[in-house]
Parts: structure tokens; sequence; C-alpha cells
């Protein structure tokens, strides 16, 4: 049965308009990107059969345009568009940043850097660098706020993540720059290096 001859209710466009996307399953929201699906089979379908063989979502939507593209049911056209969602999203969570909204918690701050970081193959560092109210700014910065990623998906700080940051925290202080926070990247919640006292 074609997705048009079920159920207005249960059909994953109107259950969005509806209910928000919230209440998606990560078949049904896939399938919307999707838009039709294989041969024989609808397109919610097709999207869990996706997200069985090359899932879950994440490891899926890890994937680069190129892998993404070379999957059945996907194609460079809807591989182009999951990765622009993707990046519509790391956008939307950086624009509070730009328009210089206050970190004033480590719960932002982490969640942006593991929006960031954490699909990155290789180990990635970077920081954001912050004025008196801590906002974002580019540089001249009073206080800064650094994380990055271990590839293993282990949030768990190392000794040389503990000793890099006391490190760059006595350098940092030599030109009156605070270093409010390191953040370790992984799977599931980022680990904040000031909220385990370290710094």
């Amino acid at each position: 049965m074609h997705i048009r001859d079920w159920p207005t209710a249960e059909r994953p466009r109107e259950k969005l308009l509806a209910h928000g996307a919230s209440i998606l399953s990560d078949a049904e929201l896939l399938a919307i990107f999707l838009g039709s699906g294989l041969r024989g089979r609808d397109t919610v379908q097709t999207a869990r059969e996706l997200l069985q063989v090359h899932g879950p979502l994440r490891q899926l939507l890890d994937r680069s345009a190129d892998e993404l593209a070379q999957l059945p049911g996907l194609g460079p056209a809807r591989a182009c568009k999951l990765r622009a969602a993707l990046e519509l999203g790391q956008r939307h969570l950086a624009a509070d940043l730009q328009r210089g909204a206050a970190l004033s918690d480590p719960t932002s701050a982490g969640r942006y850097f593991s929006q960031r970081l954490r699909a990155r193959p290789h180990e990635v560092f970077a920081a954001l660098f912050l004025d008196t109210r801590h906002r974002a700014l580019a540089h001249n910065a009073a206080a800064v706020m650094i994380g990055h990623n271990h590839p293993s998906g282990n949030p768990e700080p190392s000794a040389a993540d503990r000793a890099i940051t006391t490190r760059l925290q006595q350098a940092l202080a030599l030109v009156d720059i605070r270093l409010l926070d390191h953040f370790v990247i992984g799977d599931g919640t980022p680990v904040s290096l000031a909220a385990r006292g370290w710094i």
C-alpha cells in the first residue's frame, strides 16, 4: 500500500503537522526526506530497511554525502538533502552564539561542542572565545571554553586531556584570559572538566 492510501493520521507528514516532529519515529523522519521508496516498498518501509542495515540513525547520518549516495534508496540528491539538513541543525544551534547569547551554563556549551565535533572521524580540538559576559565573539577574548572529541565514542577524559587543560589554563592566565571549561565529546552527554572540579 502506498503512503497516500494510509489513514491520514498515520502518514508521517500529516503526523508532523498535527503533533510536531518529535512524535515521529526515526524511520518516519527519514521517510519524509526520502519522498518515495524503493520499487515495491513504501517510503517508511525503505527508511526502516536503511536503518536496520546501515543504522542506527546516528551511524547512518554520520556518513559523508558520498557514502550516503551509495546506499540503496538514497543516491546523490537525497544524500545531499540529508547532509544539508544536518548542517542546518548545526547552524541553528550556533545561531544563538552568533547573536551574542550568553553561555551561562555548561549544558548549552557542551551541546554546541557536541553538535560540531561528535561526528568527526578524527580528533578535533575547538575553542569558543567569549567576552566578559560570556558571549561568543571572534577574538580579543576575556574567557575561553575548549572542547575536543574522542572518535572512539568514550568521553572519559584521559590523563593527557587533564594535563593539556592545566597547561592551557596556566598559559591563558598569563594574558588575563580565563579558561572556563573543557568538554570531552563522545557518545552521550559531553563531559565537563569544570563540573568535575578539574578547572
